[in-house]
């Protein structure tokens, strides 16, 4: 199959744009941005395409909150008959280390609420997905004030230089397959 769902979670509204948690919709503008297409209004989220060495990327940017994302990753799938393999889930992740990205062909939710949803949702955790670290440089019970804040200044500043990164192993992941991104990028 040269289809491939690229589900980049995050949250809808603008107090949450330039959150850690919107990382997923930060890549997917950027991406967007550099292939000069726009993502449009569809059942359950936004969605673009484009096209890359006989390889057809669909990126959606999920309306149904983080909390939620498993019902619109279902529906695309089922929609473009895409099988799991050839979806791919970014997102942000508190167990890593800012500027540290690794893709995985499978794994638990670790305790993050869009891919505890998604797994829920698809009855499985055999779907790859791309963690993009934000640290967790919080006090104690402070997680959802740290993932709903704002990147630091300095953060910003570094942000261009990962989701570049971040691109970069999207089409990987697509044109070489993940055992060889994973070997290459992680």
């Amino acid at each position: 199959m040269n289809k491939y769902l690229i589900a980049c979670l995050g949250n809808i509204g603008n107090e949450y744009k330039n959150t850690r948690h919107n990382i997923g919709f930060k890549i997917a503008d950027f991406i967007a941005k550099e292939n000069n297409i726009s993502f449009n209004s569809a059942t359950s989220g936004h969605i673009a395409r484009y096209y890359l060495k006989g390889k057809t990327f669909i990126f959606l940017k999920p309306n149904t909150y983080m909390n939620l994302s498993g019902i619109a990753v279902q529906y695309w799938l089922k929609k473009e008959n895409i099988s799991n393999e050839n979806l791919l889930v970014i997102t942000d992740d508190l167990a890593l280390p800012f500027e540290t990205i690794r893709l995985k062909p499978k794994g638990s939710s670790g305790g993050h609420n869009g891919l505890k949803n998604i797994q829920e949702t698809l009855n499985s955790d055999q779907y790859p997905r791309l963690r993009v670290g934000i640290g967790n440089e919080y006090s104690k019970g402070n997680q959802v004030d740290f993932v709903l804040g704002d990147f630091s200044s300095l953060e910003i500043a570094i942000l261009p230089g990962i989701i570049s990164k971040c691109h970069q192993m999207i089409e990987s992941f697509a044109l070489e397959g993940i055992e060889r991104t994973m070997n290459k990028f992680n």
